[in-house]
């Protein structure tokens, strides 16, 4: 699916929130996934950078959106 050689640093990702709706992120699979129910917007990283465009996001379906959440 996508494809992170390395893991977000933990304090970027402390402070990097979904820019769509606020909400924090989670690393998961190599993207960046927002805890949002209402947008589950899917944010790629390219090498060790997220790419933090709303237009280059991905609206993940519900239930896909669910069971990644799911996984802790």
């Amino acid at each position: 699916m996508y494809d992170a050689p390395m893991p977000i640093d933990p304090a970027l990702l402390d402070i990097l929130v979904c820019p769509a709706s606020l909400a924090p992120l989670r690393e998961i699979d190599g993207a960046l996934i927002s805890t949002d129910p209402a947008t589950r917007m899917r944010y790629r990283i390219d090498g060790t950078i997220p790419v933090m465009l709303v237009e280059e996001a991905e609206q993940m379906p519900e239930e896909e959106w669910k069971e990644v959440m799911s996984r802790g």
